[in-house]
Formats: structure tokens, C-alpha cells, sequence
């Protein structure tokens, strides 16, 4: 393998330039000298005493006389020098006495790059991690990640044999933690890490340590990058480098383009080299698994065949030394299933052994140990004595090979339940058609490129059938979008000028140019992939008991296995049962000791560790396969105890979309100056009535003949009133001068505090909207109240079913409001919620959820912009739906991709059903121990001479994860409530 160039330091070099001081700073960095490149180190010097250029010169000639410096720059305007050396041949302390022999002082500068390490916030890293088997494991990796200096925290995931770890970079590195995993007896790697200023390239065009000097080469000499490393074997390029100054599109063509075409790099994805990790493992298991088959084979040939065939069985009896010919072939063929074959299980055991933790592996290889050993013993105390007691070599050959099986099966049904995220990597895009533009914005030309290099602002070509390649918008074009993998939503939707599209969607008929803004982790196909990650990732306090139980399981049941040895070697000594159950020429401790390894090798720890993790990585994959995205186990958990839903009105219950429905003057005034009026006065607010209200007046003025508004032209405003003094006031409306005179637009309170006398015949006019779930705005001008505007905001279709849905769960709906409480009351009425709660500023929502939760209630929050994300955070469980904002996302436990209400049903249901789903698990995996562990321990031998041989047992042991698993596969069939089932959903007691 070639010397990989580590900790490499680079700064940015440009075009030298002599009457600037960024000039001056690129010429830091020279020629680049591979020699030693693995020692090689880069330092800044601060150098003071340089007046002029000899100067400079007297101490780069200082520097390069050292033998051992690769390259020396001096920067005489920033009394700076840039020396590269061989760290093996040279200290920096050598550095600092050359430069001081020539009669200038000097100090080392702190390295930039690294100063800017230890400002920025700690990492999170994603780390494979091979060799764990049950919780046991998972509790050991964990305990010492968590112990490691600069790591602030550490989950494992046993079902991924992922670890995600935060970590500060200024502490602890990367290779650091491998080293500790590894350390710990377990296999690591690196996967990813959310540093933005990294990227892992796949090279392809090496065919001679030449290509690789000529990579080295050019990376050294371009602006902004800051440190690489080279992987000859895999064929892949680590870089690190300055976002500010060079994209990731630019740093590829860069190097293509100094390369001549000669080297091609792609992005290199992690998830994928996750999954060939995991399709790796599963293949070496197989492999071990068949070959253990294989000698397996012959062994029950000769114990179950060759007896009845008389001149085979005669040549296995035939001597040959101290041994029968058939005691021989045992020896050797269990030999190597137990100590080549299952090399892993000691391996595993002893790594286990040495963190002072025990695991299932522990009790394979006592099991298959204990068997091995005594038959060995046995073989030779007979050679000795001439006294043959049974050999058990089957056992132990047996018992690794239906373990083996078992361990090959898991990672098959662990694979299936690992299913989402691999599905959701695989609708992004490999390529994308990148739009050349000139400096007029025209498009010139186009090129394919690899999709992960996308950059905001590219202008990108989508044709029929292929796949939105990033988040954008659409600048040119009409079509329908098939955006189902995303949002769950079956119908397409159609996509025209200025329209959102989803990198990873499927374009289905006409062609479109899009603006990408999203790219990479900010995509929402990427949060996606995230979120899912994160929830399966964590852990459910219900685990929490798994976890306890696995710290004992082990050492319990070694001692159970112990006592049953001794009970039934005493009890035979003493004749508490009769000979006859002894095997042919076995003796006590024989029939105690097999009953004994049964024990040790039927318990399986496995199944309790997988029972919750399995369950809620298929329920993560099934809830985003359904627009229901879970952040994390816990949020399950609590999610199915919900006791109340608040729910907010506008835009939750409503769609969020106001109309006017009707504009009243009760003045004199023309109706259409009085809109004139309302619209000027409400132009300069962000509230979604005012909005409404702006509409509807241009509307009226302008009917069908609308002028252009989209594309920034304000033109079609130019009608309205100039406007002074404008205020907002939260909870009341409006207030403004036009011409002079004040005009209020709002509800009954700001009319009263400004003396404005509301009529008869107008209150009667607004409580008739109020009652028909209309919002009534009173305008006010001059001091007179001149009119009413009516305002509408639809329910969504389904809300009255939902509400109702709930209520069969056993789930009490609430609706909270700061809008009129007539309106509050119409709407609730209509959807059938009883409960309406006032949103009293400023804590508002927040504090109608933690009213509710006093009486030890879990409530969630139901919410979809900034407003909601207090309330969604003070809930026990946030729903941001629509996909909401990125604040309310944040704050949430649950994303509800879509904006339908029936996802809500769909969150509560799925939970529910997994966690009852989780419960079967722990009863599966406990039933089995329960019932397994007594039986191989012979209680029913006594009476019903039901008695489980050692290699029977393993195969049950191995077979009880795999039916845990498979219980929770069983998940992938959950079909979320329709519609016109939703009314069909009973309480389970």
C-alpha cells in the first residue's frame, strides 16, 4: 500500500502578486516534495526583525539549508514564515533556532485551520461497528465511548451495529474513536459526520504511484483546500477544504482539468458503503455457516449411518494408534468447526471477558468448549485405561453450525428491517443535467453531473420520467410530479412557474427547468433520511428493562448451568435416581455435565436486545413510507398513551387559505373606495387576513384583468392609498393615517379602546358571522365605523372524521384559538370538538398544554408554524404537519409530511401498534427463556424423560432471535386508517 499523506495542512494559493499583501500570503506555500510525505509536517512561523527583502531571503535560506525541510516561505509584509519538513528528521524547536541563528526572532503560530477546529461546535459521527450480539454488547461499547476524553455523548444501535458519537474535534479525533472501539475487542469504521467542509471521492485513472504524485501534485497547488488524504488500496480521496473559497463541484473539475481527463472522481456515498458493510458480514456468515455444514455432515454420517452399514462402521472401529479411525476423523473435523470455524465466538467471548461485561457469545463458546474439552478427555482417559466413555465431539459441531445458521438468518431479517433508509438513498438521483448560462442568465449549453455536487442556484434540466435531482423551484415549465415516496400522497401534483419541487420526486410528463436551494443535508429527501436514522438510532425507555436484564442474563445463567450440574451429580451420587438413566459407559458428572451445557447454550440474550429495536426500525421505515415521520423511539412510547390532542384552528383544523365572503359599508362611501381604503391600510401587514383582504380588493377593482404580480412586479398595487404611521397590534389589528385621518381595522377591542361606538345593527351584522364560523373585521375611519369585512377560512375535508376518529381511541380533542370566541365555538361545533381553550398571549398555547397535562395526562400538540413551535416543544408529543416550518420541525417529536389531518390517526395508531408489537417481542423472548432454560435443565426428565441434547438446544437458542425479528417484520404489513375506516376504530382495553 503507498504511504498515505496524513494531517496534511494547505492553505490557499493563488497568482502571485507583488503589491498586496494576498499576494504576498500565497506565496507561503511552494512546490510540494512527496518525500516523507508520512511524516510530513506544516508549521507558521511569526518572524520578527525583517526590514527588506535580503531579509526574507536570509531566512528562507536558513530554513532550506536544514536538512529535513521540504519546502520554506517567507512572507516579509506579515513577518510569517510557511515551513514544511520531515517531522522525523526535525523538531519545530529546530525551526525556531535556524531562524534565530540568523539573528531574527521567532515564535510558532497557532495552526488556523485548528483554531478554527476549537471554534467550531462538536461533530456527530456515524461509526460501524462489527462483533455485537446482544445488548450486553451494545452496553459495553457504549460504556466506553462515554469514557473516552472530548466524546460528549454515545448511542449504539444493536439492530444497525451503527454508533452515533459527539464529539469535539479539538479532543479527539475520528481515528481516535475507532481506536477505542477497537481497542475494546470490536471491529470499527467511520461512516460520516456532519462536518460541511469534507469530501470522500471515489478516483478512478490510478495506475501508477505516478498518477498518484500527479494527484498530490495538484491538490497542493489548489486554493482552499486544507488537508487530504489518499487511500490506494480502496481508491479514495479525503479532502478537507474552505467552503468559502472552493464548492465541491469546483474542486472535482479542478482536478479533472489538471489531470488532463486522466482522473475521474465521483462522490462517493456513505450510505451505500454502509449497506455493501452490511451485505458483506451477512456473506462471511454464510461462508462460515456452510463450511461448518460441511464438516458437520460426516459427523452424524458416522453416528447415525455407519452403524447400520457394516463394513463402514467395521473401518471407523478399525485402531489406528491409541484411537479408533473414527475417533480420529471426529477429532480433526470438530477441531476445525470449533477452533477455526468458531474462532469468532472466542474472539468475541474474550473481548466481552476483558471489558468485564458478559455476552451471548460467552455462553457459545462455554458451551462448545465444555463439550470439546471433555471429549477430548474423554478420548484419552480411554486410550489410557482402556475405560471408553462417550465422546460428544457431534455436539459441539453441531451446536456452532445451528448457531451459525441462526446468526445468518438474523442478518437476512435484520437487513429487511433496515429496508427504509436504504430505499430512501436510493431515490436520489445518481446525475443531474446542469444548464450552462452566460453572463446574460441565457442558457448556452448543458452537462451531466454527479447529482451529489449540485450547488444552490444551479439551473437544472428535469426531463419526463427521471427524478427532480434537488430541492428548487421551477423556473420554466409545467408538469405533474409524482411526489408519493416522499409525502405519501398517491395523486401527482402539478408543477408550474415558481412551484416547490422535491429532490428525489419523479417528473411523469413535461419537461422542466428548476432552481436548486437546497442541496445536500438541507434537502428534504436528506432530513428525511436523517430523522429516520435519528429514530432508529435511539431507544425506548421500555428498553431500558432489556438492558438491565442483559447485564444479568449471562452471569445468571452460568450459575444456573453450575447448580444444575451439581444437583444432578449429587443427587446421583446419593441415589436419588436409578442407573439406568446413565448413558452406555457414562458415569454422573457425563450425565449431569450435558445437561448442564443445554443451559448454557439454550438462554439467548439476543432475542431480549433486538425485541425493541427491530420493532421500531421497521415502524420508523413504515411511518416515512406513509408521510409519518418518528424522531425517535421514545416519542413512540409516549405517543400511544396520548390522552388529549390540541389541535390549533388556523391552518390545522382550517386549510389555512382565508377568503372574504362578503364587505359591508354602513357608511355613505362607495364600496369600492371603502375597500381602497382597507386594502391601503392592511398593505404594509403579514397577517394571513390581511392578505385575504388585499385580494379580494384587487380582485374587485381589477375582476379578470389581473396585471402581473408574480416575478417581484408591484406594479398591480399602484392603486392604493399612501399610508402613515402604520402599527400592527397584535390580538386587535391595525392602525394607520391616510390623508391625515386615522384609520382602524380590527376587532371590537381596538374600536373600544379608541372611543369608536359600535351600532345596534352592526353588532347584529358581526355575530351573524361570527355564529356562521366567519371572522367579522370591523373599519374604522375618521372616528366612525364605516363597514365590515367577512372573512372565511375553510375546514379541511376531513377534520370532522378525524375528530371523531379520535374520540373512538379514546382520545379527547382540543381546539385552541386566538381568534373570536364565536367563531372559535362555530368551528368547533362543526368539526364536533367540546373542549375549546383561549390562546392567552404571551405564552398562548403553551400554557393551554401544560394546563392539561397537570393532572399527569400525556397531551400532544398538533402545529405547523414558528407560533405553534413553544407549544410543540411543552407537549409530550409535537406533531408538525405540513411539513411545517423548520423551527415547529425542530421543536416537534413527530413530522407529518402532508397536510392532512388523518396522518394524526396514523401517528397514534402506529404507535400504539407498535409498542404492542414490542410487548409480543419481550413475551416471545421471555416465554422462550422461561420455558427453554427449565426443560434443558431436565425438570421434566424425571417424569416425562423429555430431555433436550446440547446441540437441539443451540438450534433453539439460534431460531429465538430470528423469531423476534421476524415479529417485528410483521410491522411492514401496517396499512394506515382510511377515511371511511376511521369511524370503525375501536378502543382496545
Amino acid at each position: 500500500m503507498a504511504p498515505r499523506t496524513r494531517d496534511l495542512q494547505l492553505t490557499a494559493v493563488a497568482g502571485k502578486s507583488s503589491d498586496d499583501d494576498a499576494g504576498e500570503e500565497d506565496r507561503l506555500l511552494g512546490a510540494y516534495d512527496d518525500e516523507g510525505s508520512d511524516n510530513l509536517r506544516r508549521i507558521q512561523v511569526g518572524v520578527t526583525g525583517m526590514t527588506c527583502a535580503a531579509c526574507s531571503n536570509s531566512v528562507e535560506s536558513a530554513l532550506r539549508s536544514l536538512d529535513g525541510v521540504v519546502t520554506a516561505s517567507v512572507a516579509l509584509l506579515q513577518n510569517k514564515a510557511d515551513v514544511s519538513f520531515n517531522s522525523s528528521l526535525l523538531k519545530d524547536e529546530d525551526i525556531i533556532n535556524a531562524i534565530e541563528d540568523a539573528g531574527f526572532d521567532a515564535e510558532i503560530l497557532p495552526d488556523p485551520s485548528a483554531t478554527r477546529s476549537n471554534l467550531r461546535r462538536t461533530l456527530i459521527g456515524q461509526f460501524t461497528i462489527g462483533g455485537m450480539t446482544c445488548a450486553a454488547c451494545v452496553n459495553s461499547v457504549e460504556g466506553i465511548l462515554r469514557n473516552v476524553p472530548g466524546v460528549k455523548k454515545a448511542v449504539v444501535a444493536l439492530a444497525t451495529s451503527l454508533g452515533e458519537v459527539e464529539y469535539d474535534p479539538a479532543f479527539i479525533s475520528k481515528e481516535d474513536i475507532v481506536n477505542a472501539i477497537e481497542d475494546a475487542g470490536f471491529e470499527a469504521s467511520f461512516v460520516q459526520s456532519n462536518e460541511q467542509d469534507k469530501l470522500l471521492l471515489g478516483i478512478s485513472g490510478i495506475a501508477s504511484e505516478t498518477d498518484v504524485q500527479l494527484l498530490k501534485e495538484i491538490l497542493c497547488n489548489l486554493k482552499g483546500v486544507r488537508q487530504f488524504s489518499i487511500d490506494q488500496t480502496t481508491q479514495d480521496l479525503e479532502i478537507h477544504f474552505d467552503p468559502e473559497l472552493l464548492g465541491s463541484r469546483k474542486l472535482v473539475d479542478e482536478i479533472e482539468s489538471a489531470s488532463s481527463g486522466k482522473l475521474k472522481l465521483s462522490v462517493k456515498n456513505p450510505y451505500a458503503r454502509m449497506a455493501s458493510k452490511d451485505l458483506e458480514e451477512s456473506s462471511n456468515v454464510f461462508r462460515l455457516f456452510t463450511a461448518s455444514f460441511i464438516l458437520s455432515v460426516p459427523l452424524l454420517f458416522m453416528r447415525v449411518v455407519c452403524p447400520r452399514i457394516p463394513l463402514l462402521y467395521s473401518l471407523l472401529l478399525r485402531r489406528c494408534g491409541p484411537f479408533q479411525m473414527g475417533d480420529w476423523l471426529k477429532l480433526v473435523l470438530v477441531t476445525v468447526v470449533q477452533f477455526v470455524i468458531g474462532k469468532r465466538f472466542y474472539v468475541a467471548a474474550g473481548r466481552a471477558l476483558r471489558n468485564g461485561s458478559t455476552n451471548m457469545d460467552v455462553l457459545i463458546a462455554l458451551g462448545t468448549s465444555a463439550s470439546y474439552f471433555y471429549s477430548v478427555y474423554a478420548l484419552l482417559y480411554g486410550a489410557m485405561t482402556g475405560f471408553w466413555s462417550p465422546r460428544y465431539f457431534e455436539t459441539s459441531a453441531m451446536l456452532i453450525t445451528f448457531v451459525l445458521l441462526g446468526k445468518y438468518l438474523e442478518s437476512l431479517a435484520k437487513g429487511k428491517t433496515s429496508d427504509a433508509i436504504r430505499k430512501l438513498v436510493e431515490l436520489s438521483p445518481a446525475t443531474a443535467t446542469l444548464l450552462i448560462k452566460d453572463a446574460g442568465r441565457n442558457v448556452v449549453g448543458e452537462r451531466e453531473i454527479d447529482a451529489l455536487l449540485i450547488e444552490p442556484g444551479d439551473l437544472l434540466k428535469v426531463l419526463p420520467g427521471t427524478k427532480v435531482p434537488a430541492d428548487g423551484s421551477v423556473v420554466w415549465g409545467s408538469s405533474y410530479v409524482n411526489e408519493s415516496m416522499v409525502t405519501g400522497e398517491s395523486a401527482p401534483v402539478l408543477k408550474e412557474i415558481n412551484s416547490p419541487v422535491i429532490g428525489g420526486t419523479i417528473n411523469l410528463h413535461g419537461s422542466l427547468h428548476i432552481e436548486a436551494n437546497k442541496v445536500g443535508s438541507n434537502t428534504v429527501l436528506s432530513q428525511i433520511i436523517s430523522l429516520v436514522e435519528a429514530a432508529q438510532m435511539s431507544k425506548a425507555p421500555i428498553q431500558k428493562f432489556a438492558d438491565f436484564i442483559a447485564s444479568i442474563f449471562v452471569p445468571s445463567v452460568i450459575t444456573l448451568a453450575l447448580l444444575t450440574l451439581l444437583g444432578w451429580y449429587v443427587a446421583g451420587v446419593v441415589g436419588a435416581y436409578p442407573k439406568e438413566w446413565l448413558p452406555e459407559n457414562g458415569n454422573y458428572f457425563v450425565f449431569s455435565l450435558m445437561f448442564a451445557i443445554s443451559v448454557v447454550v439454550i438462554a439467548c440474550p439476543c432475542a431480549l436486545g433486538l425485541a425493541t429495536p427491530t420493532a421500531i426500525m421497521v415502524a420508523t421505515g413504515v411511518g416515512a413510507k406513509n408521510g409519518v415521520l418518528i424522531k425517535g423511539g421514545d416519542a413512540l412510547e409516549r405517543a400511544q398513551k396520548i390522552k388529549y390532542v390540541i389541535f390549533d384552528k388556523t391552518g390545522t383544523l382550517t386549510q389555512g387559505k382565508a377568503t372574504v365572503t362578503t364587505a359591508k359599508v354602513f357608511s355613505g362611501m362607495d364600496r369600492g373606495d371603502f375597500l381602497t381604503l382597507v386594502a391601503s391600510a392592511e398593505s404594509s401587514s403579514e397577517h394571513p387576513l390581511a392578505k385575504a383582504i388585499l385580494e379580494y380588493a384587487r380582485h374587485f377593482h381589477f375582476f379578470d384583468d389581473l396585471p402581473d404580480t408574480k416575478n417581484g412586479n408591484n406594479k398591480s398595487f399602484e392603486w392604493l392609498l399612501d399610508v402613515t404611521d402604520f402599527s400592527a397590534l397584535p390580538g386587535h389589528g391595525v392602525q394607520c393615517f391616510i390623508d391625515g385621518k386615522k384609520i382602524l381595522v380590527g376587532n371590537r377591542k381596538l374600536m373600544a379602546e379608541n372611543g369608536i361606538t359600535v351600532a345596534e345593527h352592526v353588532e347584529k351584522f358581526v355575530v351573524d358571522l361570527e355564529e356562521s364560523a366567519k371572522t367579522g373585521i370591523l373599519v374604522a375611519y375618521d372616528n366612525d365605523l364605516i363597514g365590515v369585512v367577512g372573512i372565511a377560512d375553510p375546514l379541511k375535508r376531513e377534520a370532522a372524521v378525524v375528530i371523531e376518529g379520535l374520540k373512538k381511541m379514546d382520545v379527547v380533542p382540543v381546539m385552541v384559538t386566538g381568534d373570536n370566541w364565536r367563531t372559535a365555538q362555530a368551528v368547533a361545533k362543526e368539526v364536533g370538538i367540546t373542549d375549546v381553550r383561549a390562546e392567552v398571549m404571551p405564552a398562548g398555547k403553551a400554557d393551554v398544554v401544560r394546563s392539561l397535562q397537570k393532572g399527569g395526562s400525556l397531551v400532544a400538540m398538533v402545529g405547523d408554524g414558528i407560533n405553534d413551535s413553544p407549544a410543540l416543544a411543552a407537549a409530550d408529543v409535537g406533531m408538525a404537519i405540513g411539513a411545517g416550518t423548520d423551527i415547529a420541525i425542530e421543536a416537534a417529536d413527530y413530522v407529518l409530511m402532508r397536510s392532512s389531518l388523518e396522518d394524526v390517526i396514523t401517528a397514534i395508531d402506529l404507535s400504539r401498534k407498535t409498542l404492542q408489537r414490542i410487548r409480543l417481542n419481550y413475551v416471545f423472548a421471555m416465554a422462550y427463556n422461561i420455558v427453554a432454560i427449565p426443560v434443558a435443565a431436565g425438570l421434566l426428565y424425571p417424569s416425562l424423560k423429555i430431555k433436550l441434547p446440547p446441540w437441539v438446544a443451540g438450534a433453539c437458542m439460534a431460531l429465538s432471535s430470528v423469531s423476534v425479528v421476524c415479529s417485528s417484520l410483521l410491522l411492514r404489513r401496517y396499512r394506515r386508517p382510511r377515511l371511511t375506516t376511521l369511524l370503525e376504530i375501536t378502543v382496545e382495553d
